[in-house]
């Protein structure tokens, strides 16, 4: 099925869309639940406002995004990465990331031999 340069609301329920290609399409105020999005490749993707609840996102990549206002609740960070990233204003449990970054290092310094 080819859709190409209209508008359509589309109820889908049930249905095997693997292997689908979207490109240049608009899915705003669209609704997903019980979709199985594993294995694909999102790029320049507007996600501002969007809400995630008892989502499996186990082995993301995330690279070169914005996130800020990020709110992360009752998540799993277990073996969680972030390098190159900007951190100021970011907190912790409340705690400045910064100053504890800051604190680590003043005292994790290399000492003379």
């Amino acid at each position: 099925m080819r859709i190409e340069g209209e508008k359509h609301r589309l109820d889908v329920q049930d249905a095997d869309l693997s292997g689908s290609a979207f490109d240049d399409v608009n899915l705003s105020g669209s609704r997903f639940h019980n979709i199985n999005l594993s294995g694909g490749e999102y790029s320049q993707i507007n996600l501002s406002g969007c809400s995630f609840e008892d989502s499996n996102m186990s082995g993301w990549r995330v690279h070169d995004v914005n996130l800020a206002g990020l709110r992360i609740d009752k998540a799993n960070l277990a073996g969680a990465s972030i390098v190159n990233a900007r951190l100021d204003g970011m907190t912790i449990e409340g705690i400045s990331v910064t100053d504890l970054l800051s604190f680590w290092r003043a005292g994790h310094e290399a000492q003379p031999a």
